[in-house]
């Protein structure tokens, strides 16, 4: 529970957060993700999830892989400057998806669940003190120490691929197609309906080249690895939140590059 908010501290201490009144595509991504976990909750009341499940589509819904994959696509597509770019909407992303899956689990695993007990899960949050610590060092211009930013890409290279292992020992390959609607359709709200949303609020407030491109990867990556750890935590279905990791990391690899295809072909992702 400790090395990957010594990774979100190293990221969030190094983001130069005097731009964010001009990043018009964070924006959009913030929008974007609001509009998600309300329609998703929505949607799911509609289609009657269980209770206890309903909080894990939600999650799975509007929680993208912004710091491995997202990260990776973006560089991938742009190189430094999509690091670059990346960056801001990372920080501030993480910070509102945290915010939100404690809202969303919280009040559909725990029995007697209040707001103030939804805020002091928030506040007491590894990830959310990490990103929140980082944050405050950049603000204050303080660098962070170089055996830290080691110990950070240290955890990066080989604390990742193990949380990624244990995702992989959680779930059954050959149990693929038995796999549940819920997740089939978290997996459709991921891929599909989230990007889209993202895109479409992006050319609204005129986002267009590089950012948008790099909105589009942020927020067309596969379900975050670290909502099976809080689903884990909050003594919730893991292996339903596996399954949701796995099959749109597997699916993601169609739906993004086909996605990223076609706003290339529209000239909308490139300057």
């Amino acid at each position: 529970m400790l090395a990957l908010p010594v990774v979100l501290f190293v990221g969030a201490a190094q983001v130069d957060y005097a731009g964010i009144g001009k990043a018009a595509y964070l924006f959009a991504g913030i929008i974007a993700t609001a509009l998600t976990v309300c329609l998703s909750w929505i949607y799911g009341r509609w289609r009657d999830f269980p209770r206890q499940h309903l909080g894990l589509f939600v999650q799975g819904a509007f929680r993208s892989n912004l710091g491995i994959i997202g990260v990776a696509l973006c560089i991938s597509a742009y190189g430094d400057r999509g690091l670059v770019l990346a960056a801001l909407p990372i920080a501030v992303l993480t910070i509102l998806y945290n915010i939100l899956a404690v809202l969303v689990l919280d009040s559909t695993l725990e029995r007697n669940s209040s707001l103030v007990s939804m805020l002091l899960g928030i506040l007491k949050n590894p990830l959310i003190i990490g990103i929140a610590a980082g944050g405050f060092m950049s603000a204050l211009g303080v660098a962070v120490p170089s055996p830290i930013v080691a110990l950070g890409g240290g955890i990066s290279t080989y604390f990742i691929p193990l949380m990624l292992l244990c995702i992989g020992g959680s779930i059954r390959i050959s149990g693929l197609r038995s796999l549940g609607s819920l997740t089939w359709e978290a997996c459709a709200w991921r891929l599909l309906v989230s990007p889209v949303l993202a895109v479409i609020i992006a050319l609204l407030l005129g986002v267009r080249g590089e950012p948008l491109g790099v909105l589009f990867l942020l927020m067309a990556s596969p379900v975050a690895a670290a909502s099976f750890v809080m689903v884990v935590a909050a003594r919730g279905d893991g292996t339903m939140a596996a399954n949701m990791v796995v099959l749109t990391t597997l699916l993601s690899l169609v739906s993004v590059t086909a996605g990223f295809f076609l706003l290339s072909v529209l000239g909308l992702v490139s300057d």
